[in-house]
């Protein structure tokens, strides 16, 4: 045992103070450093950590009908269509095309020729075209902004938010082509095509598209998808084939999704698979936007009633039980809307509710906006505020 005299015992004695001072004070130089960090960057942190005490409130609108200008009788009967972009209600019918504003007050109508017209809406303007027929106009409330006939029959035709539009036309010596016109009208980008084109999503500031192609093989169909660049010829990438139908596609920064018949999938900036999803029912609906997707499915024979939601390309779907079979579904604001019989339930996408409003059970669709939900139903169009 270590024989220590007084001066040993009174300079060990400074020494542990000494290291307790030095101690104490880095603690208080961490703190400090942390504390200032914390300060430095709460614009990114502070809005998250206020929104937890809240994140799974439920809240439960009114599900009133405004009036004032509300209902829109429609004249048409139930094969109308109803969109909504950039604070604007579009409704096309037999012969016409309207344009509301958010409080139900008629801003604009022009007739269309058309038999079979299909709409399309982004930017604040209406793309019509007619389904197998040859001519298409984009236009506004105010006036027709261009009108365009082809030789050959119109496959599909695409508008962006950017108000770029896409067509897909038939050809003689090949399966299809692509016409891509900027938004005063002027061609941009044409693309012969040895597959027959089924969508095509644009990219951000539609400075390119995907287009999914679908083919047999082996006895089953399988989809592909091509991202191209409208300033560079052949494809950024060419994905694998997907063991799917794909009825539609929606382009993404880091991908694109895909919906099919009787399944759907992601595919990432390379092209390669990385989640899938196969319905046990019948597919209802989906929507995609910004990389968030929302798919409801119902199986009448189980009286099993889903929504698949994917936080994007690289999470497998929460999948939400519903009582009751599924009529729409959309994406917006990050969140995604269910229309059901009798009820609009809004998710986010870890499955939690955000909100719901009891709605008549007479309705077909539905449209979000900023602060309402217009609601289709056979012969009118209804709105109601919606916080979410």
């Amino acid at each position: 045992m270590p024989v220590y005299d007084a001066e040993d015992i009174v300079e060990l004695k400074n020494r542990k103070k000494r290291q307790k001072r030095l101690i104490r004070f880095l603690v208080i130089i961490l703190i400090l450093s942390i504390a200032a960090a914390l300060f430095i960057t709460q614009d990114k942190w502070l809005p998250k950590l206020k929104g937890i005490g809240r994140q799974y409130r439920t809240i439960v609108n009114s599900g009133q009908l405004a009036t004032g200008n509300f209902p829109i009788d429609i004249d048409s009967g139930s094969d109308y269509q109803m969109k909504y972009s950039a604070g604007k209600l579009f409704v096309l019918g037999d012969t016409s095309l309207y344009y509301y504003g958010t409080d139900g007050k008629l801003l604009g109508k022009r007739q269309h020729t058309y038999s079979s017209p299909e709409l399309r809406v982004a930017a604040g303007r209406a793309l019509i075209f007619e389904l197998g027929g040859d001519d298409l106009s984009v236009e506004d409330e105010e006036e027709v902004l261009y009108t365009k006939h082809f030789d050959s029959t119109i496959l599909f035709a695409r508008l962006s938010s950017d108000g770029y539009t896409a067509v897909a036309t038939t050809s003689d010596n090949y399966s299809c082509e692509i016409s891509v016109f900027d938004k005063k009208g002027t061609c941009i980008y044409e693309r012969k095509c040895i597959e027959l084109v089924y969508d095509i999503s644009f990219t951000a500031e539609s400075s390119g598209c995907v287009l999914s192609y679908i083919e047999a093989e082996n006895g089953s169909m399988v989809t592909s998808l091509k991202k191209i660049s409208f300033k560079e010829s052949g494809s950024i990438w060419d994905s694998e084939k997907l063991s799917m139908l794909g009825l539609e596609v929606s382009a993404f920064d880091g991908g694109a999704f895909v919906l099919g018949y009787e399944s759907c999938a992601y595919v990432d900036d390379s092209g390669r698979q990385t989640v899938s999803y196969s319905y046990d029912g019948e597919l209802a609906g989906g929507a995609s936007m910004s990389g968030l997707s929302a798919v409801i499915v119902n199986n009448n024979d189980l009286r099993k009633y889903v929504a698949a939601l994917f936080d994007g390309p690289d999470k497998q779907p929460v999948i939400v039980e519903l009582s009751e079979p599924s009529i729409d579904v959309t994406v917006f604001g990050g969140l995604a809307y269910v229309l059901l019989p009798n009820e609009i339930r809004t998710y986010d996408f870890s499955g939690g509710l955000r909100s719901t409003a009891s709605v008549s059970d007479s309705y077909t669709g539905f449209v979000r906006s900023d602060e309402h939900i217009f609601l289709k139903s056979y012969n009118k169009i209804d709105r109601i505020d919606y916080e979410s």
